[in-house]
């Protein structure tokens, strides 16, 4: 059995080789052992045919340098085809090597562009609840306001809170709190129309923005419907819960034609129906 041979500056070169010219060489010399071994065998038939029928020996000698002068050119083309086998051998490892590297950064990259899409949608989204925070929530009302303003559309957002909410993490705790939040959340997000926008702005206040709005009506029925919605029964981690909300509404172009004055509006709407209804505003 051949060992391998250390790569040199010859067998990098060679080694540089395209694989089909290396499979090619080594099909070549492959041929080339075979021809030999073939010649080879003819010689010693007629080196024995000789000897047996007593031919002199000068044509015995003959024939044995022919057979000599065969086994060398035999022994050449093995040593050669060793050369290539061990080029192709090279060739081969570089490209499972290759491969693997490619392999390697794919997963890399996959993992990466994972990382970035989740540092992205964390750096977007509030964690407890999962929904758009304050910041992807303004980022689309400005673009409301650019399309309403384009299109002469109206819409609408609702600031909203829940009533009492203190009190349930007071008494059981901010786990539970916590749950109401995401039961909220989930309620709002299964209700939302495609292309409108729910999100938690901070602690028990909720925002939703609602596109393309006909008159105040329609934002009131909408309104009205969302706290029938947060008002069903529901139980949290086991203990039963009554989410009451109080809702303020804005209506672009009526109550202000810049988010900071819609958002304004909204907040003082939300406050004015807490003070009618005697409701303390938590925090």
């Amino acid at each position: 059995m051949c060992k391998r041979r250390v790569k040199s500056t010859s067998d990098a070169a060679e080694h540089s080789t395209p694989l089909v010219r290396v499979l090619d060489q080594s099909e070549s010399v492959q041929e080339k052992v075979e021809t030999a071994a073939t010649d080879l065998a003819s010689v010693n038939v007629v080196l024995k045919d000789e000897v047996h029928r007593g031919a002199p020996l000068k044509d015995v000698r003959g024939a044995l340098d022919k057979s000599i002068d065969v086994e060398v050119k035999m022994q050449e083309a093995a040593d050669e085809l060793i050369a290539v086998n061990d080029a192709l051998a090279f060739e081969i490892d570089d490209r499972i090597a290759i491969q693997q590297e490619l392999v390697e950064s794919k997963a890399a990259l996959t993992v990466s562009l994972v990382e970035e899409r989740r540092a992205r949608h964390d750096a977007l989204h509030d964690d407890v609840t999962g929904l758009p925070n304050a910041a992807l929530f303004n980022d689309r009302l400005q673009s409301a306001l650019v399309q309403a303003r384009r299109h002469a559309w109206g819409f609408a957002v609702m600031f909203i809170d829940l009533d009492g909410f203190k009190a349930i993490n007071d008494r059981h705790g901010h786990d539970t709190g916590d749950g109401v939040l995401r039961l909220v959340a989930d309620r709002l997000r299964e209700f939302v129309r495609d292309g409108d926008t729910v999100s938690r702005r901070s602690g028990d206040e909720f925002l939703y923005l609602m596109l393309e709005v006909k008159d105040e009506a329609s934002a009131q029925a909408m309104a009205q419907r969302i706290l029938a919605l947060l008002a069903a029964p529901a139980a949290v981690d086991g203990i039963s819960v009554a989410v009451r909300a109080s809702i303020g509404l804005a209506r672009f172009p009526a109550d202000g034609i810049s988010a900071k004055a819609l958002l304004k509006h909204a907040d003082l709407a939300m406050y004015e129906v807490k003070r009618q209804r005697a409701v303390p505003r938590d925090g």
